[in-house]
């Protein structure tokens, strides 16, 4: 991590701001990584690592990130989850950067299992729900996730973003999976939930 930090920092010293590091270079690196995964050109354990330092990049740089933040407001609480079964989810810790940067109170992680997700939206008022999704072959699980959901959900009106590599490029999954639209990157998604509201 010190030699990643390091880096990042000389590319800071030139001028360059945060959300540029983001988007630019470590989202880059993290697709990157899946590539060589998918192509046979890294372990599963050299990706893992990989991805924990670049979490790690995030982690550190999140206090500069967020000295812009709006101010959070309790009508903005997005519940940000990877599709069941989702390995890696360094795409969504960028997306809840945005999120709190522009205002929402965000809930959610890796962690939370799809049988966990039903009894949260039921108990806990979320406008948003937004899902990860790294694979085609996720598409079923997610579907099946966000039917659990909105019958679940005390927001009646509950807007479902998808995003993630399984719907980049193929616009006909959102509706697919019944989600109302998707967040085709991190910058733009808070946007794109508050079109939902």
């Amino acid at each position: 991590l010190p030699e990643g930090l390091a880096f990042v920092e000389r590319v800071r010293a030139r001028g360059v701001p945060v959300e540029s590091v983001y988007l630019d270079l470590l989202a880059p690196a993290a697709h990157e990584l899946g590539r060589q995964w998918e192509d046979d050109r890294r372990t599963f354990s050299e990706v893992t690592v990989g991805l924990w330092r670049l979490h790690q990049l995030l982690y550190e740089l999140s206090p500069i990130f967020q000295r812009d933040a709006v101010a959070p407001s309790s009508d903005l609480r997005a519940l940000l989850v990877t599709a069941p079964g989702e390995q890696h989810s360094f795409g969504l810790a960028m997306t809840a950067e945005f999120f709190r940067r522009a205002g929402w109170l965000v809930s959610g992680g890796p962690l939370l299992s799809g049988e966990d997700l039903p009894a949260l939206v039921h108990r806990e008022w979320f406008a948003i729900v937004g899902i990860s999704a790294g694979s085609e072959a996720r598409l079923d699980s997610v579907a099946r996730a966000i039917h659990g959901l909105r019958r679940a959900s005390r927001n009646r009106a509950l807007g479902v973003l998808v995003g993630g590599v399984a719907f980049g490029g193929h616009p006909e999954r959102v509706a697919l999976v019944g989600a109302d639209g998707c967040a085709d990157d991190a910058r733009r998604a808070p946007l794109q939930a508050r079109a939902l509201l």
